[in-house]
């Protein structure tokens, strides 16, 4: 979800052992095309506490590929006329196509493993993956997804809207409810902007929200 830029203040289960670690997660019915979510993302700060209402819909996944693309729509956004959609594209951390560690969009190694152990299931993952990024990891049947989004344009409204898409999420899926957790990584916003979303739907019924025709 689009954000305003503000200055930043200075019982699981384990996953396979092994190397063979070239291993896709397994298919996941509640992370298909055309599947919804609904949610908030608290993009509070210092100064004012606030949440965003926001919808996602999945417009392609292909796990083969490690790749997913969608939709973001934020519903009440204050200095907005109409809600504001995104599209974004993902990355699915598969120790094939993409690992733990992201290597672009400002990231570091050291900002990857603060947002990644801000999620519970990540814990069992936590001493392979800071030894070798995650590559040697089985996560074909792990109980999560690990993910990142990253917003690539506005849909229905300019760039001049007073928000920013520089940064990305650090997103966790669970398999087993379809339920979505993130965290917004952008140094020139406030840090830990929470995304909680839940599905709305199965597989391809009934969307949520109203469809706006990608660029």
């Amino acid at each position: 979800m689009p954000v305003r830029v503000v200055e930043a203040s200075s019982a699981l289960s384990q996953p396979s052992g092994g190397t063979s670690g070239n291993t896709l997660p397994s298919a996941c019915t509640l992370l298909s095309v055309g599947q919804a979510f609904s949610g908030t993302q608290n993009v509070s700060s210092q100064q004012k506490d606030e949440a965003w209402r926001v919808n996602v819909r999945i417009q392609g996944c292909d796990l083969d590929h490690g790749y997913l693309c969608g939709t973001m729509e934020a519903l009440n956004v204050p200095m907005a006329d109409t809600p504001v959609v995104t599209f974004w594209e993902g990355e699915i951390v598969d120790t094939k196509n993409y690992t733990f560690f992201t290597g672009k969009w400002g990231a570091t190694s050291e900002d990857d493993i603060k947002h990644w152990t801000k999620f519970p299931s990540f814990s069992p993952l936590l001493s392979q993956v800071e030894v070798d990024a995650g590559k040697s990891l089985d996560l074909s049947n792990y109980p999560y997804i690990f993910m990142r989004w990253k917003e690539q344009y506005f849909v229905n409204v300019g760039t001049d809207c007073g928000l920013t898409i520089a940064g990305f999420y650090y997103v966790c899926f669970s398999c087993s409810d379809g339920s979505i957790s993130g965290f917004y990584y952008d140094p020139n916003s406030s840090p830990f902007q929470k995304l909680e979303l839940k599905s709305t739907n199965e597989g391809r019924l009934g969307f949520s929200f109203s469809s706006y025709e990608l660029q």
